[in-house]
């Protein structure tokens, strides 16, 4: 259960600041303060148009705060790559480069400043970037590691100063040589022009998944790319709130002369799915690409090994996780779409968009504005099921943050329940009322009725990482550890950058421990941990764990931290996780104070 206080939230800020400022304004102040002016503008502007917010104007230096790791290096490498350029393109007595800092933590709200070790952090590793370069911590790193956005190399761990533990950072690389790599095999055809936004029909954008080729010849090659691609398409499909084409349609593009953007436009498709299969010894290697068709160019690309021992689960376990990846790239695309647009000229599906991001910063105010949104597009769509199930979740995640506190978190699970009601009447299909379902039964102690919503979402939709984290998390409270662990790794597994992995790993921390491996247990709350350092509920469970698996200094020094985090921490908040037996709670909680008792002794001798 996470620390219910809007002042305080998880953010990524990323620092930034003039290289040679000072230098210039000595030798001509006009063109110092020009060339400063021009250069932050660009920094502001694609800091905005990735999500960000401009605070701590200081001088040459400034800071943006960003919902989700991935926008905030997203937007450091762009405005990078713009400077670079435009220096470039400056005599040399005009040029200015910036450096930038990046750091995921938890930081205090307070008006329009932001507070906190996790902010100076920042300023830190700034501070540490060479010229025109980007350094990010761990705890970004963690964020964005799986995500092909860039190259990192590890810089190790340097302490800075007023900061109590030291800090792991990482150096960005340019992106330039692994872009290029994973479009190597869509820009061996010519390109389609860029095409205005209106070329395609308003409304959801289609995906169209092209046949995958196989990396040479070979019928099990071939037999396997198709099938990769048929279980994509219908993983795609599931997921309910995107139009995918046809099979009978996409696949016509087999072997075609045509790029895969002009395929997707032929196809009515704003997005390609493309890839190739191969096999090389005992390795199987499946390399997946996502186009926008409309701007022509590449969003995202992965690639995927396997064992040819188990090509039989190829599609379920790399099907799986390429479908997830798609689904949350074109989510991303299409929300940052939604902000060229107007409010009043939006429609349900731009109002769900705009919503959606919203609601992943997940401050106080971008919650309530989220809700805006929603209630927008049902008002506009009463029957849209999408909307539907964004209401039921937004509920869901106040009533998750207003758990055990003195605020009406069961009026919020009635609004969970009402929601995903009329969205299963609309569409008894989809998946996502089905776990909105289980997980209000999980809040209200009633885990056993809970998996049976669960077990429905995954029988419509397997690759749904959301229900697998439920449903392990419905097994913890029930007392089924061991059942437990599978659905949480399946779900790191579906989605590994997942924004709410952090709680994932919690549960999987405490199935560990009630199966008496602490050193697991210790190790994923560790994880836990690195992406939410303010998670109480992994940090209580680390200290005993590393407590019980007889690495006392390990937990002698996570106890101190957890202090210094939860200096007003109250056990009842432990007491309050509904398991259906209290003893699970009280094992927690006697692993914790077992370790505060021996280690408070051995202070004493």
């Amino acid at each position: 259960m996470a620390d219910v206080q809007f002042t305080r939230q998880l953010a990524t800020i990323v620092s930034v600041d003039a290289v040679g400022f000072s230098r210039l304004m000595g030798q001509n102040a006009d063109v110092a303060v020009a060339a400063f002016e021009t250069r932050a503008a660009i920094i502001r502007e694609t800091c905005r148009s990735h999500g960000g917010e401009i605070f701590g104007a200081a001088g040459d230096s400034f800071m943006a705060e960003f919902g989700l790791p991935a926008r905030a290096l997203l937007a450091a490498l762009a405005f990078q790559k713009r400077i670079v350029e435009l220096n470039a393109a400056t005599p040399e007595s005009g040029r200015m480069a910036f450096r930038a800092g990046i750091n995921t933590g938890d930081v205090i709200v307070r008006d329009l400043n932001r507070y906190g070790d996790d902010v100076n952090i920042a300023a830190r590793l700034q501070e540490s970037a060479p010229e025109s370069g980007i350094v990010i911590s761990e705890t970004t790193f963690n964020h964005v590691q799986r995500l092909s956005i860039a190259r990192c190399r590890d810089m190790g761990e340097k302490r800075f100063k007023n900061i109590l533990y030291p800090v792991r950072s990482y150096l960005v690389l340019s992106a330039e040589a692994d872009s290029a790599s994973a479009g190597e095999e869509s820009t061996a055809q010519p390109r389609v022009p860029t095409m205005p936004l209106g070329a395609l029909p308003a409304g959801p954008p289609a995906v169209a998944v092209l046949p995958f080729r196989a990396a040479g010849s070979g019928a099990e090659a071939e037999a396997m790319a198709d099938g990769l691609a048929e279980d994509i398409i219908i993983g795609l499909s599931n997921a309910r709130w995107l139009p995918v084409i046809a099979r009978s349609s996409s696949f016509q593009f087999r072997d075609a002369a045509l790029s895969d953007a002009t395929a997707g436009l032929a196809l009515g498709a704003r997005y390609v799915v493309s890839g190739t299969v191969s096999l090389t010894g005992p390795t199987i290697r499946v390399r997946a690409m996502l186009e926008d068709a409309v701007e022509a160019n590449t969003i995202w690309a992965g690639t995927f090994d396997a064992d040819v021992e188990g090509i039989p689960s190829i599609p379920d376990e790399i099907g799986g996780e390429i479908v997830i990846a798609l689904a949350k790239e074109v989510d991303r695309v299409e929300q940052e779409r939604s902000f060229r647009l107007p409010v009043e000229s939006m429609d349900t599906w731009q109002l769900i968009r705009r919503g959606r991001w919203h609601m992943g910063r997940r401050t106080h105010d971008d919650t309530e504005m989220a809700l805006g949104f929603f209630e927008r597009a049902l008002d506009r769509s009463p029957n849209s099921t999408s909307a539907l199930n964004e209401l039921a979740w937004w509920y869901f995640w106040r009533s998750w943050l207003r758990f055990g506190q003195p605020h009406d978190y069961e009026a919020d699970l009635v609004q969970v329940v009402a929601y995903a009601r009329k969205a299963l009447a609309i569409d008894p299909h989809d998946a996502r009322p089905h776990c909105h379902l289980g997980i209000a039964d999980i809040m209200r102690g009633r885990p056993g009725s809970a998996l049976k919503h669960l077990d429905m979402a995954l029988a419509i939709n397997p690759s749904f990482s959301f229900a697998h984290s439920a449903k392990g998390s419905a097994h913890n409270l029930l007392g089924e550890a061991a059942k437990a662990i599978p659905s949480h790794l399946q779900a790191e597994k579906l989605s590994p950058f997942d924004l709410y992995r952090f709680h994932n790993l919690g549960e999987l921390a405490a199935a560990y421990a009630f199966t008496g491996d602490f050193g697991a247990s210790a190790d994923a709350a560790k994880a836990s941990l690195e992406l939410s350092p303010a998670y109480w509920y992994s940090g209580l469970i680390r200290v005993g764990s590393l407590f019980r698996a007889g690495r006392e200094a390990e937990a002698a020094a996570e106890l101190n931290a957890f202090r210094l985090r939860h200096p007003h921490f109250r056990m009842r908040r432990a007491e309050l996780v509904p398991y259906v037996d209290p003893a699970s709670n009280r094992f927690l909680i006697g692993n914790f104070r077992a370790a505060e008792e021996q280690l408070a002794l051995a202070v004493q001798r």
